[in-house]
């Protein structure tokens, strides 16, 4: 469900499957733990292999968001999901966080 990449100053996170409400406080803690490096500048959540994601997803990426600006940090999302793209949209989500191809 969740693989990770560190590269210089940026922590890619790929998420498969679902997130929802199940498994989103796992995901939160481990990448809560990720981004403790006070190395990682940018903080990038790859879900283009994402088949659901509720409102737990989208609190999980708030958070995330809010712990990576109090530290001058960015984070930005890469969705290919038409449907997840479209909850970044409707909770306008994109005006916090880069929309990556």
């Amino acid at each position: 469900m969740l693989l990770y990449e560190k590269k210089k100053n940026t922590l890619t996170v790929r998420l498969s499957g679902e997130l929802d409400h199940s498994v989103a406080a796992a995901i939160r803690a481990e990448v809560d733990e990720l981004i403790l490096d006070p190395r990682i500048r940018r903080l990038v959540f790859d879900l283009n292999d994402l088949e659901f994601m509720d409102s737990s997803g989208i609190g999980l990426i708030i958070g995330r968001y809010k712990l990576m600006s109090r530290r001058g940090g960015t984070v930005a999302v890469a969705c290919r999901n038409g449907r997840v793209d479209q909850i970044f949209e409707m909770a306008g989500l994109y005006q916090l966080v880069e929309r990556l191809a």
